[in-house]
Parts: structure tokens; sequence; C-alpha cells
């Protein structure tokens, strides 16, 4: 126990639970509003009493209250549902990996949600919001275990830099078979939305399946999150310290498969959201996963409502792809983390 306590030490575990605490509260502050101006701008710019009325006391024959409860509120929160599950994803797999490049957009997962679509549309007959989401759960686990299984092919097992050229790979492979799909039964068009990302369209029957899936997602990670914190150290350290970190890497796994797959049915592949804001949190309120997990959580529903707002607003009354917007500034911080070379431990 001493020489695993001793490992723990070399490998800087630090946790900040008084600065979490009041991440976790700004956060959540600012969460509620970012969805009030989302639902407040756009080509018709309702004052924030007018949300309030909407939400509290609906009223069918007012016009503002019908756009914000049938179209703007049902797409951000949407929005916030998919960026939650995007960033807890993503500390996961950084988390299990010691991975600082892991992702589920860079990793395959996402490519392989979105082969899964391709295929549901094309060769399933009365395609159902339900059905799309179980094909997006086969085709990330599809990824997953292709790049996975390819990175830990040669000597020496999975490394950092072996699992990035293995996602770079299958997510190329994945998304040509995607797109071919598409092009030879001629639904480019029907899958574009997919591609290029976002939430519009958002209605409230797909965030009756999806937020309770995400929810449970997050609530299984939040759960293990004291055992991805050990894991994260090392399998030696997690072992001297009795974890079964074989059943913990299949359940961990497990969630982000669930994560990854509602989120890519919902919004599209939209890359990078997993990348850096666990980054961001984990440089906040340090590397224990009991803070990062809900931290992540929260502001990565933030990133994306703000990123929606923006792409609604930067060239009205046409929207901007919102995976546009995430790439713009997720690449530089990409190239940021690949130039540094260094694993989170």
């Amino acid at each position: 126990m001493k020489h695993t306590k001793n490992s723990m030490n070399d490998k800087k575990f630090y946790s900040r639970p008084a600065i979490g605490t009041i991440v976790l509260a700004l956060s959540f502050l600012l969460l509620a509003g970012s969805l009030v101006l989302a639902v407040s701008v756009g080509a018709a710019n309702i004052a924030f009493y007018d949300v309030w009325k909407a939400v509290f006391s609906y009223n069918h024959s007012r016009e503002a209250d019908q756009i914000i409860m049938s179209l703007r509120l049902p797409r951000e929160i949407g929005a916030a549902v998919v960026g939650a599950a995007f960033a807890v994803s993503g500390a996961i797999m950084q988390g299990m990996t010691k991975n600082p490049l892991a992702d589920p957009g860079l990793l395959g997962l996402n490519a392989g949600a979105s082969l899964g679509l391709a295929v549901a549309f094309s060769y399933v007959s009365n395609t159902n919001y339900f059905t799309i989401m179980i094909f997006s759960f086969i085709g990330a686990g599809i990824g997953a275990v292709l790049v996975f299984g390819i990175s830990s092919m040669k000597r020496g097992g999975m490394t950092p830099l072996r699992i990035t050229l293995a996602g770079a790979a299958v997510t190329a492979l994945l998304s040509s078979l995607g797109e071919g799909i598409a092009l030879l039964n001629k639904l480019s068009q029907s899958i574009a939305f997919w591609t290029a990302g976002g939430v519009s369209g958002t209605t409230w029957a797909q965030l009756k399946i999806v937020a309770p899936t995400v929810f449970i997602g997050i609530l299984i990670a939040i759960i293990f999150s004291r055992s991805l914190t050990i894991l994260s150290f090392g399998e030696d350290v997690a072992k001297g310290l009795g974890q079964r970190t074989l059943l913990t890497r299949i359940i961990l796994m497990a969630v982000v498969l669930i994560l990854a797959g509602a989120a890519v049915s919902l919004v599209g592949a939209i890359a990078f959201v997993g990348l850096f804001i666990p980054h961001i949190v984990r440089f906040l309120v340090g590397t224990d996963y009991r803070w990062i997990i809900p931290c992540s959580a929260v502001l990565g529903s933030v990133f994306m409502v703000l990123a929606d707002t923006a792409a609604r607003m930067i060239n009205p009354p046409f929207e901007t792809p919102m995976g546009a917007i995430v790439a713009v500034l997720g690449i530089p911080f990409f190239l940021y983390l690949a130039r540094k070379g260094r694993t989170l431990t």
C-alpha cells in the first residue's frame, strides 16, 4: 500500500474541492444564463420576460410562446444535453487511455455512429428515432472495437500515439463507408444534417429519449468517477488498490458508447467538444474525476448552447453549421496538445 501511495504522489495527484464547488456552481449559473440568452435571440428577438411567461405560464395563443416552446427551447436543451454527453465521454476516454488527445470524434466513435445512421436510413424501413439511436450505439461500438483492437495489436499494447493514429485511420474508413452508403442509396441530402452537425429541428419527442439516456450515462460515470481517478494513474496502481480494472473499463466504455451514440443521433458527428472541455476542467479542478465528470458535463452544456447561439447569429437568417464553429475552436487546441506530446499523467 505504501508503494501505491508513493506511486500516486509521483503521478502528482491533486484535487481542488473548494475550487470544484465554485466552478460547478458558476457553471450552472452560466448554463441558466446561456439558455435564456439562446432562447431570446434569433430571427425574432424575444424579451426575457416573455421567455419567463412562455416557460412558466404557456399560452398557445401567444406567438412568442409557440416559438419558444416548440422551436427554441427543445433546440437549446438538446444542445445542452449533447454538450454534456460529448464532454463526459471525452473525459472518460482521456482518463481510461491516459491520452490527452482522446475524444469520441477523433477516435472513431462519432464516425461509427454516423455509419450506423447511414445504415439505418438506407436499409431499415419505418425508421423512428429510437431505431436511429440504437444504430448509433452499434456504430459507435464498432468504431471503438476497431480503434482499440488495432492499437493493441503490436507488442507493447496500446499507447496514446497508437490510439490516436488508429483513431484517425478508423475515422476516415467509417466516414467513407457512411458517405458511400448514403450516395449509393441517394440519401446524401437526408444525412447532410448529421454530417454538418446541428440541433435545429430537435423535438420534445426526441429529447424524451435522449435526455434520460444521457442522464443515466452521466450518473453512472459519476458513480464510477473515483474508480476512474485511480485507473487514470495506471493499471498497477489500480490493481494495488484492489480495483477490478477489467470490469471498470467495460462499464466505463459502455457509458462512452451510450453517450457518444445518443449525442450523434441528435446532433451529428461533432468532434473536439470532448477534447478541450475536460482539459479546461482539469486545469481548474485538478485530476480528481469526481470533480472532472460533473464539471465537464455542465461546462460542455454551456459551450454547446453558446455554439448553437453563435451558429444562428453569425449570418442571419442563415445558419452556420455548428460543427464548423466547434472545429474552428477545437483544431488549434488539438494542435497545441499534439505539439506538447505528453500523456495526462
